[in-house]
């Protein structure tokens, strides 16, 4: 793909970013009309006349709810797509996710363990955070305690750790009270931004633009990784260094959109397929690619999930009814390259 075409895919995927944002603001139980959007952020902005009922009533309804859950979901899904592209090139591997090195799984029993103590969202959120980078260090632990940093090492390390932590989590699950302890976990895990607001939007801000801005800045360094640690040692890379900062970054970054929404599956899986498919391997052109398309997947999910039924879909139901079907076509059309 020459440069031309891929700068006019990057234009054509923000337009449709930018529509969606729209859509996402306008549709839900209480529909609002474009132009009512429109002169609601006008008058914010101190350009148009002052609030009537009516508009005030728009005024909440966009800035209390739909515009930071719009921008919470562009945020998660360019994060959780994102943290997926970067596993799947460093360990070279087509069919790693975020949920490699247990950090989703950290965060549930995190979280599980604020809702059995009884603790609010923020502290639920904390607790996830951390749950989320202490997987990440138990991890990163066993290689250094058998001395051995070979990729494949790093992923059987994310499968014990993973596994031991969805024990954990089966466990907290058979002790929480059936009505409502055990419901939140469950509703928690399936993921929602319903109960996103600005202050949970300016939560993860700092670590989505860092995120963005480290591996488009380390994207070429990936492209290296992706060849082998042989060939990267050849060419003068600190391999051990490299590795270090994507699956830390990387992990930061899934662990703080966990924290926030729940787990959601799927979509650090399928979009780098995707996104792949558009612009090829290569990283410096695959990881913007891939951001946006993420943003947009899960904007779109987020939308269906708020107006199909009357009550909200849980957003891993519906990431996985549409990324399975997606996934098994993306693989279709890359079996070559893939197996």
């Amino acid at each position: 793909m020459n440069q031309k075409i891929y700068l006019r895919t990057v234009f054509i995927l923000l337009f449709l970013l930018c529509c969606m944002a729209l859509a996402a603001v306008c549709v839900g139980r209480l529909s609002v009309n474009p132009l009512d959007v429109y002169q609601v952020i006008s008058i914010r902005l101190g350009m148009g006349p002052e609030l009537n009922e009516y508009l005030e009533t728009m005024d909440t309804v966009l800035f209390q709810i739909r515009i930071p859950r719009a921008l919470a979901a562009i945020m998660v899904g360019a994060m959780l797509s994102l943290s997926g592209a970067v596993y799947q090139g460093v360990f070279k591997n087509p069919l790693v996710s975020p949920d490699i090195l247990g950090v989703s799984s950290g965060a549930s029993v995190g979280a599980a363990g604020a809702i059995l103590l009884g603790l609010g969202m923020v502290e639920r959120q904390l607790f996830a955070f951390l749950g989320g980078i202490l997987a990440v260090v138990l991890t990163t632990t066993i290689p250094k305690l058998l001395k051995n940093y070979s990729n494949l090492v790093f992923v059987l390390s994310g499968i014990i750790v993973g596994g031991f932590l969805t024990s954990l989590l089966a466990i907290m699950k058979f002790i929480a009270e059936e009505q409502t302890e055990l419901a939140a976990i469950v509703f928690w895990q399936m993921g929602s931004f319903a109960y996103i607001g600005l202050k949970e939007v300016v939560a993860i801000s700092p670590a989505f633009f860092i995120g963005v801005l480290l591996f488009i800045g380390l994207s070429w360094r990936i492209n290296i990784l992706s060849f082998g640690e042989v060939e990267a040692k050849t060419l003068g890379m600190n391999v051990r260094q490299i590795m270090a900062i994507t699956v830390a970054g990387a992990s930061f970054i899934t662990a703080s959109a966990v924290s926030i929404c729940g787990t959601i599956g799927w979509i650090g899986l399928v979009i780098p397929h995707l996104a792949r498919l558009l612009v090829g391997s290569d990283h410096v052109r695959m990881i913007p690619i891939t951001i946006i398309l993420g943003a947009l997947f899960m904007l779109i999910i987020d939308t269906m999930a708020r107006a199909l039924l009357t009550v909200e879909i849980p957003l891993s139901i519906l990431t996985g009814i549409v990324g399975a079907p997606c996934f098994a076509w993306l693989l279709y059309r890359q079996r070559t390259n893939v197996f």
